[in-house]
């Protein structure tokens, strides 16, 4: 079973060293975790962070294709081959958690939620926003 205690620090340490040292662009105006299937007989996901430009919740993510920064390569992986549901719904499920888990908690979480969204969604599917700012 996925220690979701320990995951999670890990993951913190992963998102807290990518935010302490990488300058966001000025005209980052949202940030996507990409999520990516990277070995699924072994049902291991990647996370990856971006920041976008741009933003329009009705553009069904296309928004998210507008990188002006990403971790790249650096990639958080998590292993959901212990678990009795191994479904990608499930691992998305999981790092919603740990993403909206760094959003109440996390030590950077204001360089995120200074913007107008942040989504989560794997990079051929569809995003779900874990945060959206208020109309000003």
């Amino acid at each position: 079973m996925l220690n979701q205690v320990e995951i999670y620090e890990e993951f913190e340490k992963w998102i807290d060293n990518l935010l302490e040292n990488n300058e966001m662009p000025e005209n980052t105006v949202a940030f996507n975790f990409n999520l990516y299937e990277e070995s699924v007989q072994d049902n291991v996901y990647g996370v990856q962070i971006i920041a976008s430009d741009r933003f329009d919740e009705d553009d069904g993510g296309d928004w998210a294709c507008c990188e002006v920064w990403s971790s790249e390569e650096d990639i958080f992986c998590v292993d959901t081959s212990d678990e009795d549901d191994k479904s990608w719904q499930q691992a998305l499920k999981f790092i919603t958690e740990l993403v909206a888990d760094y959003l109440e908690n996390g030590r950077y979480k204001d360089i995120l939620l200074t913007k107008k969204a942040v989504g989560i969604g794997f990079v051929d599917g569809d995003l779900d926003l874990i945060y959206k700012a208020e109309q000003e």
